[in-house]
């Protein structure tokens, strides 16, 4: 397992939000799966939504599952730090796991659209945010890729692609864009970015006293 470590006479850095979006169908849950599974410094943020679970989806850790009025409170609370209508049913990201990880220095993995990525762009976090868009070869290929999956009916992959064309729209809103024509050339990049992004200065907590220690310390 591959696991980004520091020094360990280096100061600690804050954790940073690093937001993986794309279109339907284009390789981002699977590079998103490969990354947790491979470093153990970022955990990912599990969203709550009103949809009913899938068979093969866990509470707490696909989803946490809410009934729409419970839904409704997290909203008027504040307790999400985002929130959307997808596919007719809502999608947010609580915000108290999200806030104790990053105050630890671990990083969260965001597996969310534009719509909820704006609305952390807006929070007094935004400055630890890293936005990567994930782009498919051509739209050709989307389509290739949610046909072969064989779980939707024609209706609701024709829905995807429609939606796919909005979300590639927004493409100039994000840090950086990557098209996943290989997954593992897009993995590598994802890791690299990853890697710089927690070596930003702006990110290391107690930076300007260690370098004074040290030059103390010089003979």
């Amino acid at each position: 397992m591959t696991e980004f470590t520091r020094p360990a006479a280096s100061p600690p850095r804050r954790g940073l939000m690093f937001v993986l979006s794309s279109p339907s169908g284009a390789g981002k849950t699977t590079l998103s799966r490969r990354l947790l599974a491979e470093d153990a410094g970022i955990t990912l943020s599990v969203s709550a939504t009103t949809r009913p679970p899938r068979s093969n989806e866990t509470e707490g850790v696909d989803y946490y599952f809410v009934s729409s009025a419970q839904f409704t409170d997290m909203v008027e609370s504040e307790a999400l730090l985002e929130w959307a209508h997808v596919f007719g049913h809502r999608y947010g990201t609580p915000r108290a796991p999200v806030e104790t990880a990053l105050h630890a220095g671990r990083d969260v993995l965001f597996d969310i659209d534009w719509q909820g990525t704006q609305q952390l762009q807006q929070t007094d976090a935004a400055s630890d945010l890293v936005r990567v868009f994930i782009l498919p070869p051509d739209l050709v290929e989307l389509e290739r890729r949610l046909t072969t999956r064989a779980t939707d009916d024609p209706q609701v992959i024709a829905d995807r692609m429609a939606r796919a064309r909005d979300e590639i729209s927004h493409w100039g809103e994000y840090d950086y864009i990557l098209i996943n024509d290989d997954a593992e050339s897009c993995l590598a990049e994802i890791r690299s970015i990853l890697h710089a992004e927690r070596l930003r200065r702006k990110r290391q907590l107690g930076l300007a006293g260690f370098v004074r220690s040290m030059l103390a310390a010089a003979p």
